[in-house]
Order: structure tokens, then sequence, then C-alpha cells
């Protein structure tokens, strides 16, 4: 099984970034983490990690996500969530399911902050938890 990690704008600055809100950990923090989430599971899971600034280079990603062999999306769309019919309508036209992840609570936050455009294209969606949120979208595509 391949499950993809994909992570939209700024998160490459985790750990640099407003570490009150987003704490201290790193981008290649969260994905050792779930390697080795991964790894325990005693399972054969491939994680397959991917970030872009851009907004279409998330689409191409989602769009390439079945040839890659990719059966899960764990996604964090950044401030992509609230502006993008285009990555829910990606989304929608693939088979992978999608859980969409936050690392903060998106609706302790600014107003804006409040509306998903692609929730509803998703599977579930996890915010909230820190880098917790990443785990636990783990945790429930191998509880599947």
């Amino acid at each position: 099984m391949k499950i993809a990690l994909l992570n939209g704008p700024n998160l490459n600055l985790l750990g640099q970034r407003e570490p009150g809100i987003y704490g201290s950990e790193t981008l290649k923090d969260v994905e050792n983490l779930l390697r080795e989430k991964i790894s325990g599971s005693g399972m054969n899971i491939e994680l397959v990690c991917y970030q872009s600034n851009s907004e279409g280079d998330l689409i191409d990603f989602i769009h390439q996500s079945k040839g890659l062999g990719i059966e899960y999306i764990i996604f964090n769309p950044g401030a992509y969530t609230h502006t993008s019919i285009a990555l829910q309508d990606a989304i929608r036209a693939v088979t992978s399911p999608v859980i969409e992840v936050h690392i903060s609570n998106v609706h302790a936050r600014e107003e804006f902050r409040h509306r998903s455009m692609i929730s509803c294209a998703c599977l579930g969606v996890i915010a909230g938890f820190g880098m917790d949120s990443y785990r636990l979208a783990v945790e429930a595509l191998l509880n599947k």
C-alpha cells in the first residue's frame, strides 16, 4: 500500500513559521514521525511525501496519484483550504480517498479559516492536534 503525505503552501517553513501556532517541529520531523508509525504497524506501507507552494503542482500530484499507485492521500492544503475549488475538483476526480489535515484548530482562528472548500470532497477532516493531526490521519488509515 502507498499513502501520500501532501502538504501545501508555507508548510515547508514548519518549525520556523509562527511556532506559537504551528510548533517547532519541521516538515521532515512530521515525515519521520509518520514513517515510524507506519513501520511499527507491521504492514507493508510506503509513504510518499510531497510539498508545494503552487496550487497547480498540488493538483498535478493529485491527478498523478493513481499512476503512482497511491491508495490514500493525507493532505494539508494550507491556505488553499479556504480558496481552492480547483483542489476540490482534483480530489473529486480521483479515486484515492483524501483525509484533510490541519495542525491548528482552524475553527478557533480567523473567520475566513472557518470554511474549507475541500472538506466536502474528503473522507474526513482532522484539525487542531498539532503534528498529532498527521499521526491521527495515519492511524485512521491503518485501522481501515
